[in-house]
C-alpha cells in the first residue's frame, strides 16, 4: 500500500496571508488586546519620559542649582518607574494571556479536524509528524501572534516616542538619526526569504525527530531483539544534527542582522556627537539638551535590536503557520448522506465493487459482487495481501469504493450520515486499541453519556472477561496502561468484544480478530465471540480457517478478487483455492 503522500503548501506562499489569518485566531481577545496595547503605549512612552527628564535634571539641577528642580526630580524619577512597572505587567500579561488563548483555540482546531480526517492521511503521515505541528509549530505560531504584535506595538511606539523628543530638541541631529531607518529596512527585506526558508527547514527537521523518537519508543522490543540500537541511534543523531545545523544558520542570520544594524545606528550616533561638538554649534545648545539627546539616542538603540530580530520570530511563525494550515485545510471524509435510520436489517450488498490505493501498483479489489442477508455469517478469507481487510474497511466507509457501490437495506452507503451508518457497526481487530483508562471506560467506549455499570457487567460476563477483571485489585475501574499494556493478548481481545457487545450493532466486522492468540487463548474468548455473533449480520475476515467453519458461508478472495463463495463442506468438495488453503493448514505431519 504506498498512499498519496500529504504535502503541505511550498513556503512561497504570500506570508501577509499566512500572517493575517494567525491575527484571526486572536481577534476574539480584541478587548484584552486593546488593554495590553494601552499598556504597551504607556511603556513606550516611559523611554522618552527618562530621557525628557535629562534636561531639567542637568540644566536645572548642575547649572542653575534650582532647589525646587533638585527635590523634584527624584519623585518624578520614581513615578515614572512606577509607572513603568505597572504598564509593563499589563502588556505582559495581557498579550501572555492572548497567546496561550491562541495556542488553545489553535490546538483545539487541529485535534477537532484530525478526528475528521479520512484513513487515507493517516496512512501517509507519522503521528510523530503530527505531534511536532500540535507542539513546536503552534508555540511558534503563538510567537509570531502575541510576542511579535507585543515587540512590534511596543517598540514602534518608543522609537516614535524618543524620535519626537530628539525633533522637539534638535531637528538637524534627529535627521540624521532618520537615515538609519531605510538602510535597517534594506537589511531586513534581504534577510527575509532567509529567514523563511531556514525556518521551514528547521519545521522539517523537528517532524523527522519526533518521527524517530517516536519509532523507537514504540519499537523498543523490535530494537533490542534485533540488536538495532547503533542503527537507530544513527538515524536520530543526523535528524538531530540537521536540525543542530538548521538552528545555528538562523542564529547566524540573526547574529549578523543584529550587530549590522547597531552599527548603523552607532554610525549615526557618532555623526551626531562630532556635530554637537562642533564650535557653531556648541554656543547653542545647553549640556541637558546634549546629554537629554544622547540619552534618547541610546534609549533608540535596544528597541531598534528588537524590531531588527523581530523578523526572525515572524518567519519562523509564518513557516510554522503555512505547514499547520495545510493541515487544516486538509479535506475532511465526505459526508454528504442524510438518513439516520434508527436500527438497519442488515442486508448487505457489494456490487462490482473495485478499490485502489495508489494507481500506480493497480486495484488491491476488482468486481467484487456478493450479498450477505440480515442475520447471515459471511466468512472472507484468503492469502495474505488479497484485500481481505480492505473489504472490510470499506463498509463503513473508512474508505470509498473507487468503482462500484455497496449498500445497506438496499441503499448505497452514501445516502447514509456517516456517524448514522458507523452507529449500526460494530469492530473487532486483530489489533485492539485500548485507551490509557479504567477497564469500564475502555468497554464503554463511545457510547453517548454513561451507561449503568450493570449493562458494562453484563456485557463483561458475556465477553466472559469477568473471569479475569474480578481477581485484579480494583475490578472494572483497574486502569489498563497505555493501549492496554497492562494486560494480556486475550485479556485486551475480550474487553473488546465486551466493548462490541455494549455497542449492540445489527453490523458486526470481526477482522483477524483471534489471529494474534494462541489455540488456547482463542478457545476462551470462542465462548464470548458465539454471544457477539447471536443475531447480527457478520464479516468475518480471517486467515485461520480454524475460526470459519460455522459460518454460513465463505467467500474466498485471492489477489483482489472473488474466486469461490460457498459453504465450508461445498468449498472443500470444491477441492479449489479453499481446500488448498485448508490442507496447507491442517495437513498431516510428514511421517519419516
Amino acid at each position: 500500500m504506498n498512499p498519496t503522500p500529504f504535502v503541505p503548501p511550498a513556503t512561497g506562499t504570500a506570508g501577509t496571508t499566512v500572517y493575517r489569518r494567525l491575527l484571526g485566531y486572536a481577534a476574539p481577545y480584541w478587548k484584552v488586546f486593546v488593554v495590553a496595547a494601552l499598556g504597551m503605549s504607556v511603556y513606550g512612552a516611559t523611554d522618552a519620559g527618562f530621557a525628557a527628564l535629562m534636561k531639567p535634571m542637568l540644566d536645572g539641577s548642575f547649572v542653575r542649582r534650582d532647589p525646587a528642580v533638585i527635590r523634584m526630580i527624584p519623585l518624578l524619577l520614581i513615578g515614572l518607574f512606577l509607572l513603568r512597572m505597572a504598564a509593563g505587567f499589563l502588556a505582559t500579561y495581557g498579550m501572555s494571556w492572548v497567546g496561550r488563548r491562541v495556542v488553545m483555540r489553535l490546538r483545539g482546531d487541529l485535534f477537532h479536524h484530525l478526528l475528521r480526517l479520512p484513513v487515507r492521511f493517516y496512512d501517509a503521515i507519522s503521528s510523530g509528524q503530527l505531534l511536532a505541528r500540535f507542539t513546536y509549530h503552534v508555540e511558534q505560531v503563538a510567537h509570531a501572534t502575541t510576542s511579535v504584535v507585543t515587540i512590534l506595538v511596543r517598540d514602534s511606539l518608543t522609537v516614535v516616542a524618543l524620535l519626537a523628543w530628539m525633533f522637539y530638541l534638535n531637528v538637524e541631529f534627529s535627521l540624521i538619526m532618520l537615515l538609519v531607518g531605510p538602510v535597517i529596512a534594506l537589511m531586513v527585506r534581504v534577510l527575509t526569504r532567509r529567514l523563511r526558508r531556514v525556518s521551514a527547514r528547521i519545521q522539517n527537521s523537528v517532524e523527522d525527530v519526533s518521527q524517530i523518537a517516536e519509532e523507537a519508543i514504540e519499537g523498543n522490543r523490535e530494537i533490542k531483539i534485533f540488536g538495532a540500537q547503533g542503527f537507530e541511534a544513527g538515524r536520530f543523531d543526523r535528524a538531530n544534527e540537521a536540525n543542530r545545523r538548521a538552528n545555528m544558520k538562523l542564529i547566524a542570520t540573526n547574529a549578523v542582522a543584529t550587530p549590522l544594524s547597531q552599527l548603523v545606528a552607532a554610525v549615526a550616533l557618532a555623526g551626531v556627537i562630532y556635530l554637537a561638538t562642533l564650535p557653531s554649534m556648541l554656543a547653542d545648545i545647553t549640556v541637558g539638551t546634549f546629554v537629554s539627546f544622547i540619552t534618547a539616542m541610546l534609549l533608540l538603540l535596544p528597541p531598534l535590536k528588537r524590531l531588527t530580530s523581530l523578523n526572525a520570530i515572524l518567519q519562523r511563525g509564518i513557516a510554522a503557520g503555512e505547514s499547520l494550515f495545510a493541515l487544516l485545510d486538509t479535506r475532511t471524509e465526505a459526508d454528504t448522506g442524510t438518513l439516520h435510520p434508527r436500527r438497519v436489517r442488515g442486508a448487505v450488498e457489494y456490487r462490482s465493487v473495485g478499490f485502489t490505493y495508489d494507481v500506480s501498483k493497480g486495484p488491491v479489489l476488482e468486481e467484487i459482487s456478493f450479498r450477505v442477508e440480515p442475520g447471515e455469517m459471511l466468512a472472507i478469507v484468503g492469502r495474505s495481501g488479497s484485500g481481505k481487510s480492505t473489504l472490510g474497511s470499506l463498509l463503513p466507509r473508512l474508505y470509498d469504493p473507487t468503482t462500484g457501490c455497496i449498500l445497506l437495506d438496499g441503499i448505497d452507503l452514501r445516502a447514509y450520515r456517516l456517524d448514522a451508518l458507523r452507529e449500526q457497526i460494530a469492530w473487532v481487530g486483530q489489533q485492539v486499541v485500548l485507551f490509557n483508562d479504567t477497564i469500564a471506560n475502555n468497554i464503554a467506549y463511545g457510547c453517548c453519556g454513561a451507561p449503568e455499570e450493570a449493562r458494562i457487567r453484563a456485557a463483561a460476563e458475556a465477553a466472559h472477561a469477568m473471569e479475569f477483571i474480578e481477581r485484579l485489585p480494583e475490578g472494572l475501574a483497574t486502569r489498563v496502561g497505555e493501549n492496554g499494556a497492562l494486560l494480556s493478548g486475550g485479556q485486551r481481545q475480550r474487553i473488546a468484544i465486551a466493548r462490541a457487545l455494549l455497542k449492540d450493532a445489527p453490523l458486526l466486522i470481526l477482522d483477524e480478530a483471534t489471529a494474534s492468540l494462541d489455540s488456547h487463548s482463542e478457545r476462551e474468548i470462542q465462548a464470548g465471540l458465539e454471544a457477539l455473533l447471536r443475531d447480527r449480520t457478520t464479516l468475518i475476515i480471517a486467515h485461520r480457517l480454524s475460526s470459519v467453519e460455522r459460518a454460513d458461508r465463505l467467500l474466498v478472495l485471492d489477489r483482489g478478487r472473488i474466486v469461490e463463495i460457498g459453504t465450508h463442506a461445498e468449498l472443500l468438495a470444491r477441492d479449489g483455492h479453499y481446500a488448498a488453503l485448508y490442507r496447507t493448514q491442517f495437513r498431516d505431519p510428514v511421517t519419516p
